[in-house]
């Protein structure tokens, strides 16, 4: 089994604002290991057209930290996989969503919070592994 995954990328760490990301790390995974991983600039790119950069490297899965509801739905238009609320080493993080174990919060979002339960970036961890189609515990779509 062969993917990428993307991670909001800055110093090592997942970037915490999905559509201010300058950079993102996409790793190549193949069987269950990490075979490559390049840092790729987005060249600007705004919330707007980073789903379809995505898309164009490849992408299947994206961990971020942030992200509002017109980046999910643009995201889950080019059929890639969200793991949002997530923070720390975008290596580490990687790792963990390989072997299953990632922790990332499937409400997380940043900017216009309109009353969505008092969420800020990455305030919940739930514990969801390995789970395909982008939420857990009857959350999303």
């Amino acid at each position: 089994m062969t993917m990428k995954i993307a991670v909001t990328y800055e110093n090592g760490q997942v970037f915490q604002h999905f559509g201010h990301s300058r950079q993102f790390k996409i790793y190549q995974v193949e069987n269950g290991v990490v075979t490559d991983a390049r840092v790729v600039d987005t060249a600007g790119s705004g919330h707007g057209a980073l789903a379809g950069f995505l898309q164009a490297q490849g992408v299947q899965a994206l961990i971020c930290g942030g992200i509002g509801g017109g980046a999910r739905t643009a995201l889950a238009q080019a059929g890639i996989t969200l793991y949002p609320g997530v923070s720390g080493a975008a290596d580490e993080q990687v790792q963990a969503l390989v072997s299953g174990g990632l922790r990332y919060d499937p409400n997380a979002s940043c900017g216009h919070h309109h009353g969505e339960h008092g969420h800020s970036c990455g305030e919940h961890d739930h514990h969801c592994g390995g789970h395909g189609e982008g939420h857990c515990h009857g959350h999303g779509n």
